[in-house]
């Protein structure tokens, strides 16, 4: 079974570097690239490479969208590719708009003629390449994709793709097994770069790019790596051990409450997570949809909120068996008597935010005594400005949403 690396990285220069380290490593590893710069015209560049090979293939989608792009190109390519006779590594090279964990997701679970990605090759893991020059200016920034020239590979008009730069950039660096830092920067960015790194991916190892070798092929994972596994929304919001002390300004803050948002009130305060801030992730509840579980991610200037499912708490005993061992025991032993399993919990990963205001700020946004008093039908009439998708910052007096597919993962 061939052994798959996912690669990514926003700066184009810093990945091709990578990929001649891991071409040089293995002459006859396959690099597979869809670039995806005209898929607003309904085609995508395939790019494959291998040993002395180098074709590049306009690939015409009949709509074009990347999850037209996985489905009908992607997915078969690297099945072919994993038939005998074919190389004993696969690198797939993202576009730098993409994420990996919506594409990993996509390789454990999307079906292919019947089998899914998975099934024929031995997903190693996600190598992320971090520009160290710019990185953080784009990981703490409010810049939409196109500003940098990105490809909005999310579909035309409404619904089309609106996220920033520092969500791709963020959630690139978060899902990986192993950071590669390229690029030259002076010592206090590096050091501020490395302090939001190792909190942000503490379980990842990190390399320069000279010191690229062996190890790029992810044969000396730890037991807690990802490996291409995207988290369950009820799993620990702290992966492995991640410095709880601050560092160049960098440190990571929690919020927990027991009592549901006000709704309106909490999308006043999303604003206190736009500003110093490099990432926010976690479960919340709003008092107008007592059944939802929300989830909540923020990345500098943009924040996404998804429904994540139902609590536990009212639901039946089929809900309960189907979820995991871990989340039953999780909401057994937080049981609220009036709530449930029903909870706000929040991370936030600040680097010039203070803390005590943004713990202030979601506090204000908690129901009050008398608010919770009234009972849940009274939080069901209170005003709600979330539709069915949520994207900060939105418009004006526009409804904002919460929604599902944004999240990524096998619950959200």
């Amino acid at each position: 079974m061939p052994e798959l690396l996912v690669l990514t990285g926003l700066i184009a220069p810093g990945v091709e570097a990578v990929v001649d380290r891991l071409r040089t490593l293995d002459p006859d590893i396959a690099v597979l690239h869809h670039d995806l710069r005209d898929i607003d015209r309904d085609v995508v560049h395939r790019r494959l490479r291998r040993g002395g090979l180098d074709v590049t293939t306009a690939v015409e989608l009949a709509h074009g969208c990347v999850s037209c792009t996985l489905r009908e190109d992607l997915l078969p390519q690297l099945l072919e590719l994993a038939t005998p006779g074919g190389p004993r590594r696969i690198v797939l090279h993202l576009d730098p708009a993409l994420e990996p964990e919506q594409v990993c997701w996509a390789l454990r679970h999307v079906l292919i003629d019947g089998s899914v990605v998975t099934d024929a090759v031995d997903l190693r893991g996600v190598l992320s390449v971090v520009d160290t020059t710019s990185w953080f200016d784009d990981a703490t920034g409010a810049a939409a994709l196109p500003e940098r020239g990105l490809t909005e590979p999310g579909g035309r008009g409404e619904g089309a793709d609106e996220r920033t730069v520092a969500q791709v950039a963020v959630g690139q660096a978060e899902f990986a097994d192993l950071l590669v830092l390229t690029g030259v920067t002076d010592a206090w960015q590096l050091a501020r770069t490395a302090a939001v790194l190792t909190r942000l991916a503490p379980t990842a190892a990190q390399l320069r790019l000279h010191e690229v070798d062996e190890r790029a092929f992810l044969t000396e994972l730890p037991a807690e790596a990802r490996r291409g596994r995207p988290d369950d929304v009820h799993a620990a919001l702290l992966r492995g051990c991640p410095p709880l002390a601050g560092d160049c300004g960098v440190r990571l803050v929690g919020f927990s409450a027991r009592r549901p948002f006000h709704p309106d009130r909490l999308h006043s305060a999303l604003d206190v997570l736009l500003d110093g801030v490099v990432r926010t992730r976690g479960r919340i509840w709003l008092a107008t949809r007592p059944e939802a579980v929300l989830w909540l991610e923020s990345a500098g200037g943009g924040v996404r909120v998804g429904h994540g499912g139902d609590w536990l708490a009212g639901a039946g005993e089929q809900a309960w068996e189907a979820a995991t061992p871990e989340r039953r025991a999780l909401a057994a032993l937080g049981w609220h008597p009036r709530f449930g399993d029903r909870a706000q919990d929040l991370v936030v990963l600040t680097h010039a935010a203070d803390a005590d205001e943004i713990d202030a700020c979601l506090r204000e946004a908690l129901l009050t005594d008398l608010e919770l008093a009234a009972g849940e039908d009274a939080w069901r009439a209170l005003p709600d400005p979330f539709g069915w998708w949520h994207t900060d910052p939105c418009e004006p007096s526009a409804d904002v949403a919460v929604g599902g597919d944004e999240c990524g993962s096998e619950e959200r």
